[in-house]
């Protein structure tokens, strides 16, 4: 069935034009990491939280944002 180079060439050319040249590496991405998720599941390893760049809950600030207060008349 896969037996000629061309099927390939025509499923990539497929997938090039449904998903676009920016999405592919994405997609990619998103696939690699399933595979290994599912290696480690497969291993019995403890999952380790993923380390994030930003912190989950940033700190609210109290002072309003650049807002006139009610009190001040307008001119």
């Amino acid at each position: 069935m896969w037996d000629s180079p061309m099927h390939l060439l025509i499923i990539a050319i497929v997938i090039l034009v449904l998903f676009g040249g920016r999405k592919i590496p994405e997609v990619m991405k998103g696939l690699g990491q399933g595979v290994r998720e599912f290696k480690d599941g497969m291993r019995g390893e403890p999952q380790q939280p993923a380390q994030t760049s930003q912190p989950a809950n940033p700190p609210a600030s109290s002072a309003p944002s650049s807002t006139p207060a009610a009190s001040e008349p307008h001119k």
